[in-house]
């Protein structure tokens, strides 16, 4: 203890010279000088403390890994001497620790204690078979009666288990020690009921003795193999988990034999051993049943096999690192089986994937009208429900893994001190805008499968335009879903480049930049877009209608925000920006009237032709196949014209858009029978040709012939010059 009247430190000056320090120095007493050092120690370490430890970058953080994972290797293979030895000693030491006696009160009881779970779990059994009586019935391809049946059978199983496990742990505590349950506990969870929940679970996917209930596409011989050695690979893993357990309660630490490391390495090459042989199986598992599958499907599944042994072994890395670096966090989640749980939830991808499509196979809404605009729309839907649910599984699945390794994400995302939250966030963020997306894109999709579907369908046998259009929601979704689509795109990705902490506002002001250049480059091109809107506003045209654009007839087939596509129906396409449409004639909207005209002989008589028209008309308003295509029957119009042929008498009707052709050709076909049977004939074009004398000649002279051809002549060209 110092001295009661302990100086202290003088206050120095900042500015002094070397010459002033030594003055300062030789008037002060050794007590001051003490002091003084002392504070200036003491403000030199405080100021070290405060300072950052310099941050190391990414290649020297790989070599210092790679240098302890080395090192902890040559560790390795040093003590594999000791592997025996230091085993057997653990052995030993459990058997002092409780002496003959004990051992056979330990066996004997822990065997009591198993034979009254059994016969608990069998109790339970025999109480809950009603559960799965009804097998015939849940013994049905659909997938409800399928799924009901397994998960009856499953849950049956699961509380069997408990009711053994938790009749173990009451009869344990009466007949066990403290201590003896502390050998007894592990023992019983890793090697016997770890290895029989892995069974049920199998049991549930797999159902390797009920086929016709499997809701996994794999075949017998594999599923039975699968099953088999998921319960090795579970029991391989639980006496993993309980040689580490033991060898610790025994004063072995698995460091001084590193008997983890060969454990653990027997478990990632029994997976990558059963993903190689199985590899048929687990591709027909991912493949699925499904008959709308894509080539991206069948690519997954055909590499899923070697996704599940890059998994292992990236997982056999992972334990590695953690072992050889030290980190305590991470060895105690490694010591807990963390890395097991991410393996598992990362090798059931096929189960889920399947379970997925299988769900929504059988509880998508039923397709919306028949043709192959129904079949697309219905297609898409269905992809968009499996995207969804993919992703939705995704994100379950990384919860699930964060939580064994005691990452908590949203804490995590609400942070932004490093990188990790920044990473994270951003994938969420990526997340919600990809299910927001396919959500409106699905909305769309069966929208717009429904206003397509809804009308009439296209007349095949019209082939010449003038057909009814869809909805004008049918012309308007397509636009709305790719703006739909483009906006959560930019939003979302300027909000995830955000997350990561780029500055946004320089693309912001770049895109308002770039967009005043394309409105002072691009004037057509902005006449094109406001000229296409308020075409859509004034609902000028709809996709399917037959329009006239300055002499260019077709049907819309296509509009996008720039320009429209007509289609004629001899076959050519024709595109025609907004911007150079000064006119557009519609011949779809709401009715057509067709006036048809026939020539007959001036002789007959008009009222006849008129009431011959007018039962026509009748008979086919009356007609099923027929009335629903007019708004007004077919009538005359009574005389039209005169032509050198005869007279020209002219019908109409009133149809709706696309129907007036097969009603045409029907009135064509009924007038022609109508007049054949009344003795009317439809007038033909006639040259007579006056030839003096040619009663009283028998025979047509060279001469007679020449002029009767010339009159024909003249006829004919007088007749092609009129037309052109």
């Amino acid at each position: 203890m110092g001295s009661s009247t302990e100086a202290a430190a003088p206050v120095v000056p900042e500015d002094l010279t070397p010459e002033m320090v030594d003055d300062l120095v030789a008037r002060m007493s050794d007590d001051e000088v003490r002091a003084l050092l002392l504070d200036r120690l003491d403000a030199v370490a405080a100021a070290r403390a405060e300072a950052p430890a310099p941050e190391q970058g990414l290649l020297s953080i790989a070599q210092d890994t790679v240098g302890a994972i080395l090192a902890s290797w040559l560790d390795v293979l040093r003590k594999v001497p000791n592997l025996f030895g230091n085993q057997v000693q653990s052995f030993a030491n459990f058997a002092d620790t409780f002496g003959s006696t004990g051992l056979l009160q330990l066996f004997g009881f822990t065997l009591l204690a198993l034979a009254i779970g059994f016969a608990a779990e069998m109790a339970v059994g025999l109480w809950t078979r009603r559960w799965i009586r009804d097998t015939q019935a849940g013994a049905t391809a659909d997938l409800r009666g399928a799924v009901s049946f397994l998960f009856r059978r499953f849950c049956r199983e699961l509380l069997g288990l408990v009711v053994f496990y938790y009749t173990l742990v009451l009869v344990g505590r009466y007949l066990l020690t403290p201590e003896q349950i502390t050998y007894a506990s592990p023992f019983v969870l890793y090697l016997i009921w770890l290895p029989r929940l892995g069974g049920a679970i199998s049991r549930f996917i797999l159902a390797p003795e009920r086929p016709d209930l499997r809701m996994v596409n794999v075949s017998d011989k594999w599923a039975t193999y699968l099953h088999r050695n998921q319960i090795g690979l579970f029991l391989l893993i639980g006496f993993t988990l309980f040689i580490v357990r033991f060898n610790a309660l025994n004063g072995v630490p698995m460091g001084e034999m590193r008997l983890g490391f060969w454990l653990n390495t027997a478990i990632h090459l029994y997976i990558a051993l059963i993903a190689w042989t199985a590899r048929e199986g687990l591709s027909d598992m991912m493949r699925g049943t499904d008959p709308d599958r894509t080539n991206f499907d069948e690519r997954v599944a055909d590499l899923y096999p070697y996704f599940a042994i890059g998994v292992s072994a990236v997982m056999w890395l992972i334990v590695e690192i953690v072992a050889a670096t030290g980190n305590r966090d991470l060895l105690s989640a490694v010591a807990g089986g963390a890395h097991f749980v991410t393996m598992f939830w990362l090798l059931m991808a096929p189960a889920i994937d399947t379970l997925i499509r299988g769900v929504v196979r059988h509880t998508q809404p039923p397709m919306i009208g028949t043709g192959p605009v129904a079949e697309r729309a219905y297609k898409s839907t269905k992809r968009s429900f499996i995207r969804i649910g993919r992703v939705l599984a995704g994100i379950f699945v990384v919860l699930q893994i964060a939580d064994v390794w005691d990452i908590d994400l949203r804490a995590l995302a609400g942070t932004d001190q490093n990188e990790s939250a920044a990473i994270v966030e951003f994938l969420i963020i990526l997340a919600i805008g990809y299910i927001i997306n396919e959500v409106v894109s699905l909305w769309i999709n069966r929208r717009l499968a429904k206003e397509q579907t809804a009308g009439a369908e296209p007349d095949e046998e019209a082939g010449e335009g003038g057909g009814a259009g869809g909805s004008r929601l049918a012309t308007v979704l397509p636009l709305l879903r790719v703006t739909a689509q483009v906006a959560i795109a930019v939003i979302f990705g300027l909000l995830a480049l955000g997350a990561l902490g780029l500055d946004i506002t320089p693309l912001l002001a770049g895109a308002g930049i770039m967009g005043l250049a394309i409105g002072f480059g691009a004037q057509k091109l902005v006449s094109d877009i406001v000229g296409g809107i308020f075409f859509l506003i004034d609902d000028a045209f709809r996709v399917g209608e037959y329009v006239d654009v300055g002499g260019t007839t077709g049907t819309v087939e296509k509009i996008s925000i720039r320009s429209m596509q007509l289609r004629h129906h001899r076959g050519p396409v024709h595109t025609i920006p907004y911007g150079e449409i000064a006119k557009l004639t519609n011949f779809s909207r709401d009715w057509v009237i067709m006036k048809l005209k026939f020539t007959v002989p001036f002789d007959t008589d008009p009222n006849k032709v008129k009431k011959i028209f007018k039962k026509i008309g009748a008979e086919m308003m009356e007609e099923p196949e027929h009335k629903d295509g007019f708004l007004q029957p077919f009538k005359s119009q009574g005389v039209f014209d005169f032509d050198d042929v005869g007279m020209i008498i002219r019908g109409k009707f009133m149809a709706k858009p696309g129907k007036q052709f097969t009603l045409r050709k029907e009135i064509y076909n009924r007038v022609k029978k109508a007049f054949a049977e009344n003795g009317i004939d439809f007038a033909r074009r006639e040259v007579r040709v006056a030839i003096p004398g040619l009663e009283e000649a028998e025979h047509i002279s060279e001469e007679q012939k020449a002029a009767i051809g010339a009159a024909a002549g003249e006829v004919v060209n007088q007749e092609i010059a009129k037309r052109e």
